[in-house]
């Protein structure tokens, strides 16, 4: 894993090959990692990622994340068979989101539903 020059700007920074991913965790440990549907555009969840998971991703082409409460690698759809197959992979301007385009075999969300994000919150655009 290459480490991100301190004088390299991350706006440019483009990494060089498969095993370049270390800019990704100078910041933190952990990474947001946005699912969202190749084919709809949908995002499925939100989940966290640190080096270990990533590579795993890269490794078998399925979302692998970080559980902040169990403390453990996990592999989505490993239990329910629901994993998320990855399509692409894209990190933003500042080196420190990742945003997974996939394509989901079954819902993504615990609950059942299509996506975790599923509940509105209230939301009045009317302030004066």
């Amino acid at each position: 894993m290459q480490e991100l020059n301190k004088k390299t700007d991350p706006e440019t920074y483009l990494p060089v090959g498969p095993d370049d991913y270390g800019f990704l965790f100078q910041k933190s440990e952990l990474v947001p990692a946005i699912v969202q549907d190749s084919e709809t555009r949908e995002v499925l969840m939100l989940a966290y990622m640190n080096a270990e998971s990533f590579a795993m991703t890269l490794q078998t082409g399925k979302c692998t994340f970080y559980s902040r409460s169990r403390k453990k690698i996990w592999c989505k759809g490993e239990t329910s068979g629901h994993f998320q197959m990855v399509d692409k992979i894209l990190f933003d301007c500042d080196c420190d989101t990742l945003l997974f385009l996939v394509r989901p075999i079954g819902p993504a969300c615990h609950t059942q539903h299509k996506s975790c994000f599923y509940r509105e919150f209230p939301f009045s655009q009317n302030k004066e």
